[in-house]
Order: structure tokens, then sequence, then C-alpha cells
């Protein structure tokens, strides 16, 4: 089985880095949902803190390098204008406009996915500077570790959109 150079740059950009950023997004839920004194102790609490530090690190740079490689590695290759009596196939955006059962991919999917994937990162780097800067108080402050998590659960959310968005679109019209 051989990939095309835009077939392996879309792997890398959904499979491994979204993936990445999935496994992270679970162990940082986990992380701060049980980041609480009647849980574990100040033992616990430091070792996790660790991991919460690292992981979180992960998440937001995986989401970074997600949006990053999507915006301006695969998507230009999607948006390609065709040449005049081009094979549509060649060029996502056009095959999908071109009929009108599929335009709906691109006027709605496309557009949405283009947007809300950029706010997968800018809520993840709360999520670190939370961790970092307020640590182990995390485990007393209730109100603030509810806040994260759902600062993290909008950040997934937003992901999950972006992702599925993408699959629905690349099994429509893939960037080949």
């Amino acid at each position: 089985m051989a990939f095309t150079v835009r077939e392996f740059w879309a792997v890398l950009h959904g499979l491994l880095f979204g993936g990445l950023f999935l496994v992270a997004f679970a162990g940082g839920a986990a992380g701060i949902y049980s980041l609480r004194r009647s849980l574990v102790t100040a033992e616990g609490i430091r070792e996790r803190l660790r991991r919460l530090r690292w992981g979180s690190v992960a998440l937001a740079g995986a989401a970074w390098i997600t949006v990053i490689t999507g915006t301006f590695i695969v998507y230009p290759w999607y948006r390609a204008t065709p040449p005049p009596e081009a094979d549509l196939s060649a060029y996502p955006r056009s095959f999908l406009k071109a009929d009108p059962g599929l335009a709906l991919w691109h006027t709605f999917g496309m557009e949405w996915k283009e947007h809300v994937a950029w706010l997968t990162p800018i809520l993840a780097v709360p999520v670190v500077f939370i961790v970092f800067r307020y640590g182990s108080s995390l485990a007393d402050n209730d109100a603030l570790r509810s806040a994260t998590l759902w600062m993290l659960t909008v950040c997934f959310v937003t992901a999950a959109i972006a992702g599925v968005l993408g699959a629905l679109i690349t099994k429509a019209a893939p960037v080949l």
C-alpha cells in the first residue's frame, strides 16, 4: 500500500496528530477530574500534577500542530482551483460545489470546520496556563477545577466537530 504525499499529510494531520490530541484529552480530563484532596494524598497530588503538566502541554501542542498542518498543508490542496476542463475529482472544493447534492459539504461543513477547529488550540492554552499557574491549589478549588474541566470539554467538542466534519468531507471528496 502506497500513499501519495497528500494522503500522507492527511493521515498525519487527522490520525496521528488528531489521535494524539484525543489521548491527551482523555488523560487530561481524568487527571483534572480526579485531582481532589479527598481522593489522593499530598504526594499523589504532586505526582498527578507532573503528569497533568506534561499532558496539558502535549494536548495543546497536538491541538496546535493539528490545526496548523490542516490549515497550511492539507487545506490549500482542498481549495486548489482547477484549470479549465480539468477532472474535478482531483479538486475537492470544486468537486463538491459542482454537485448540488454535495455542495452543502463545502458551504456548511468546510466553512464550519475551518473556523471551529481554531477554537481547539485557543482553548487548550488557558488549560495549560491554569494547570501550571494554580498547580496543587486545583485540588482544593472546586470551582476552578470545574471551570478548567469545562474549558477542556469545550476544547474537545470543537475538535470533535472539526474532526467529524473533516472525515465526512474527506469521504465525499478526498484530497488525493
